[in-house]
């Protein structure tokens, strides 16, 4: 951007060049070179359409994702967490084998198994996976060798990835003696679920947490 003097005033675009006034002053500058027009129809752009329609769908899924774990992840203190999970929420959606290019969703990438140990693998700061501690197979959890938590939080995520929504149900359980302990079964078996569990210890602090 310049500013210019001429005893003619100028405005609008001439050439590769835009004459505006801003603040007072004549002012002009190179046209942009994007172009929406074409952005949305040109056949170049179509890479980078997909790319845009799925970082959109990554980062939407992700938001919903975190606002509904928000009263405990919290208390992971990582202030780079949204750019990390979104960086997960998206390698993920590359596990959709299913979808064309630009279609590609996260629900359909965590129906993989590939899908389903990334997001059991994500740490949420400094605290614990909580894969470290307990396993998950049919509406039970397993405890690992050397597990001493007792107390826990299950929360039951039936995910809507077309209309961006979840649903929530949370369940307290103890396991006291036993190495097992099963959870109650909520929503349909068509629905998508996805299952998140928070360890506490006897100070009521947070030790692990993730999802199983």
């Amino acid at each position: 951007m310049a500013t210019y003097e001429s005893v003619i005033k100028i405005t609008g675009a001439v050439g590769d060049l835009v004459f505006y006034t801003l603040n007072g002053k004549n002012v002009v500058r190179k046209k942009s070179g994007f172009n929406k027009a074409a952005f949305k129809k040109n056949p170049s752009y179509e890479k980078v359409r997909q790319n845009s329609s799925e970082f959109g769908h990554c980062s939407k899924i992700g938001k919903i994702i975190r606002k509904s774990l928000e009263l405990y992840i919290k208390e992971s203190g990582d202030p780079l967490l949204y750019q990390k999970f979104a960086k997960v929420m998206t390698a993920i959606k590359d596990l959709d084998i299913i979808s064309e290019r630009g279609k590609r969703t996260v629900e359909n990438g965590l129906k993989t198994e590939e899908g389903r140990k990334l997001l059991r693998a994500f740490q949420l700061g400094t605290i614990h996976t909580v894969s470290d501690c307990i396993r998950s197979q049919n509406q039970v959890l397993y405890k690992n060798k050397g597990c001493t938590t007792d107390e826990g939080i299950v929360l039951t995520l039936r995910l809507d990835s077309e209309s961006y929504t979840i649903e929530t149900h949370e369940e307290i359980i103890s396991w006291s003696q036993q190495q097992e302990k099963s959870f109650k079964k909520y929503f349909s078996e068509d629905d998508f679920l996805l299952y998140f569990v928070v360890l506490k210890n006897e100070k009521d602090e947070i030790t692990h947490m993730g999802f199983v």
